[in-house]
């Protein structure tokens, strides 16, 4: 338990939760807009005060602290809301915290039509992903997702930019596919586990006494990698991501790309992998020729070819969900390791692109970027957060990502160098097309289209509505950079133990 007064990990979900049911139930916008910065605030707060006591808090089985159990009135079913954090969601809960703040304060100032509803969208989007990484009973896992994911659909299909509803439809087929595929997955390992309860950690030590076969293993584990893998936009079940996140309105891509996608990878590490041994490894080639050639180099070679600011962002986040892809395939502590600091660092990156992306647009009214050019001169600011954002996106050392890719790539080695080499290529991409866009949107001339833009409507820098919001993101990007062991130490203690693919082939 806390030395707070209350349980900051339920205060993390129910602050925007009830603030959401309020604005349902009618209150009015003004409040609605003033209490959203409590709602985004408080969990971004809760987290933070989390991450500060984590090392020093005192730990329980498999590592988990700050543990609170509630009733729900479905406890006879082994059902019950049960929080807490351990090393591998500490990171996550802080990354939901962090973008879903930035994410809420860009909203607030983005000017939304209905952004009364709008606001509400987001606040369930934000209890959901609160809730999906402090929550241990499984059966909340699955549900703080979906209360996240049913918004995403609708601020697409709403508030979306081009084909917004085809893209709302594409994002909902693929994403109720994974997600039911991924409930079959949880559900067969309750109900072949034995176990009393959808309690993760009774499940762990249910199966820790009586694993299941091989046979079993490898069927439920291909269940959720498809089903987490598709959540995820494993390739070639990827093409719902860059469409969706290109007509979704920013805060939603945000959240989404952020936080919400890492729902799948998540899952692999702290359930899929720790639990289903024998099926990581059977899959682990397969996984490795898909995320390998399929998302680093064919998706990074499409990225390469986007002419559209935000598609190309899209496409990137695409790819770079290749990388974790090949860490859980190397299917050793530092490769799991590596993935966890990289879900983190990815998140933060992407979430800041988009939101520089949605800023750019607005000055040149085009994501276009053969019709851009010079900006720099007229955004300083925005430049160089740009530019930052960037170098972090490609791995530059100083920045979060550096340290996942870096885990990453030495554990592939251990695994397969031939696999190392494609995933090394894919940092030479990643280099080209972040670099060119920059270059593109930034620096150099001053693109006609963009010149008659500046004489109608001279753009200026981002004020502080826009540049907060960004600050909080490339902030935790450096610090984590600069400092990786604030989050290596908790997730290296997590995954204490045999490595769990290598440690079935022993």
């Amino acid at each position: 338990m806390s030395s707070l007064p209350f349980d900051p990990l339920i205060a993390a979900v129910a602050a925007p939760l009830g603030l959401a049911v309020a604005t349902a139930l009618g209150l009015p916008k003004r409040w609605v807009v003033k209490l959203a910065y409590a709602g985004f605030g408080v969990p971004a707060l809760a987290a933070l005060w989390a991450w500060w006591n984590f090392g020093a808090a005192a730990k329980e089985s498999h590592g988990y602290a700050f543990l609170s159990s509630h009733s729900t009135g479905l406890d006879g079913f082994g059902i019950g809301l049960k929080l807490g954090l351990n090393g591998i969601s500490l990171p996550l809960f802080v990354l939901a915290g962090l973008v879903g703040l930035a994410a809420g304060l860009y909203a607030l100032q983005s000017g939304a039509e209905r952004m009364k509803t709008y606001l509400l969208l987001l606040l369930l989007m934000q209890a959901g992903l609160m809730g999906t990484f402090a929550s241990i009973d499984v059966f909340f896992f699955y549900f703080f997702h979906e209360l996240a994911l049913i918004p995403t659909f609708i601020m697409v299909g709403i508030w979306g930019g081009r084909d917004r509803t085809y893209a709302a439809m594409m994002m909902t087929i693929y994403l109720t596919l994974g997600a039911m595929l991924s409930l079959l997955g949880l559900i067969a390992i309750y109900a072949k586990s034995g176990a009393s309860s959808f309690d993760l950690m009774a499940i762990r030590d249910t199966l820790a006494s009586r694993p299941f076969s091989e046979v079993t293993q490898d069927h439920i584990f291909g269940l959720l990698l498809f089903g987490f893998g598709i959540l995820v936009s494993l390739w070639p079940f990827h093409s719902w991501a860059p469409l969706g996140y290109g007509a979704a309105p920013s805060s939603a891509a945000m959240m989404h790309a952020g936080v919400l996608k890492k729902f799948g990878l998540y899952g692999l590490v702290q359930i899929a992998l720790p639990l289903l041994p024998l099926g990581a490894l059977r899959w682990s080639h397969d996984l490795a020729a898909l995320a390998g050639v399929g998302n680093v180099l064919v998706i990074g070679f499409v990225t390469m070819a986007q002419r559209d600011l935000k598609q190309m962002v899209g496409y990137s986040s695409v790819m770079h969900m290749g990388y974790a892809f090949l860490g859980i395939a190397a299917g050793s502590v530092l490769g799991v390791s590596g993935v966890v600091m990289l879900m983190v660092a990815h998140g933060l990156s992407v979430a800041l692109l988009f939101l520089l992306s949605t800023s750019v647009y607005h000055r040149t009214h085009t994501f276009d970027m053969g019709q851009m050019g010079g900006l720099a001169q007229k955004a300083p600011v925005l430049a160089w957060m740009f530019v930052a954002a960037t170098f972090a996106s490609i791995g530059l050392p100083g920045f979060a990502n550096f340290w996942g890719e870096l885990t990453i790539f030495v554990a592939l080695w251990n695994f397969s160098h031939w696999v190392t080499v494609v995933a090394l290529t894919g940092t030479v991409i990643s280099a080209v097309y972040g670099l060119r866009a920059a270059a593109r949107v930034f620096f150099g001339p001053q693109s006609e289209a963009f010149a008659r833009v500046c004489a109608a409507h001279p753009p200026s820098d981002i004020g502080w509505g826009e540049r907060l919001p960004a600050a909080i993101l490339v902030a935790a990007l450096i610090f984590i950079g600069m400092w990786p062991r604030s989050l290596s130490t908790g997730i290296n203690q997590a995954l204490a133990g045999p490595p769990p693919a290598a440690a079935a082939s022993r």
